[in-house]
């Protein structure tokens, strides 16, 4: 059973002040594009979306340490290193899509490399083998009886 955004922060933070303290720790300049409200801050933001928000800033800085790198590897996996145009739109993209564009882009290029894969060729049975076998012979086809025409009368 999934548990619900309080008792997760209860958990794991034990309460949603220490949770917004961990959030802001992580979303460095480096590594998060600031879009909160400056007004409200993030302590107004609902649990699961502060909980999730720190299970990807904690992944991304694991993984990656920032998002030039994570930029780096979308662009290497895409194939599209120098490709200008498209690393100025993927800086404008939040962290979340930029994890999201990341892994697309690695299970794309997984599949490339399985189906580029050398296949096996089938083995050609031998002609005599073939020759042995006596053809199928076909069961003899029934007609219909034909239609007798009506008189009119």
């Amino acid at each position: 059973m999934k548990k619900q955004p309080l008792r997760l922060v209860k958990d794991s933070f034990q309460s949603k002040e220490k949770l917004v303290e961990a959030v802001q720790k992580l979303a460095t300049a480096d590594l998060w594009i600031d879009r909160v409200n400056s007004e409200k801050g993030l302590a107004r933001v609902a649990n699961g979306k502060l909980v999730r928000l720190h299970a990807i800033l904690s992944d991304a800085k694991q993984r990656f340490g920032s998002r030039d790198k994570l930029i780096a590897a979308i662009l290497e996996l895409e194939k599209r290193t120098k490709d200008a145009g498209y690393k100025a739109r993927l800086e404008q993209y939040p962290l979340p899509r930029l994890l999201d564009a990341h892994q697309t882009a690695d299970r794309r290029a997984k599949a490339k490399t399985k189906s580029e894969a050398p296949k096996k060729k089938a083995v050609k049975k031998a002609p005599a083998a073939e020759a042995k076998k006596a053809p199928a012979k076909k069961a003899p086809v029934k007609k219909a009886p034909a239609k007798k025409a009506k008189k009119k009368g």
